[in-house]
């Protein structure tokens, strides 16, 4: 691992920032956000596991997607 120690802090705060604001979305946007970001799900299995259809899937993401870069931005001067 070539990082530095500082770049290695800085991640750790991205992250710990990501998952203070995905707390404040609606459920389904966090499950959506969690399955097709962290996991790395497909849209397909994605609606599979939360139950819906795939353009709900998409519909969700997105939304969530738009309120995390804008709530990072505004509440932790990050920018996506």
């Amino acid at each position: 691992n070539t990082s530095k120690p500082e770049e290695s802090l800085e991640k750790e705060q991205q992250q710990a920032a990501v998952v203070e604001v995905l707390q404040q979305l609606p459920e389904k946007q966090q499950q959506c956000f969690l399955l097709r970001s962290w996991e790395g799900l497909s849209v397909r299995d994605t609606a599979s596991v939360m139950g819906c259809s795939e353009g709900s899937v998409k519909t969700h993401y997105s939304r969530a997607t738009m309120k995390l870069k804008q709530l990072l931005e505004e509440e932790h001067d990050i920018n996506l």
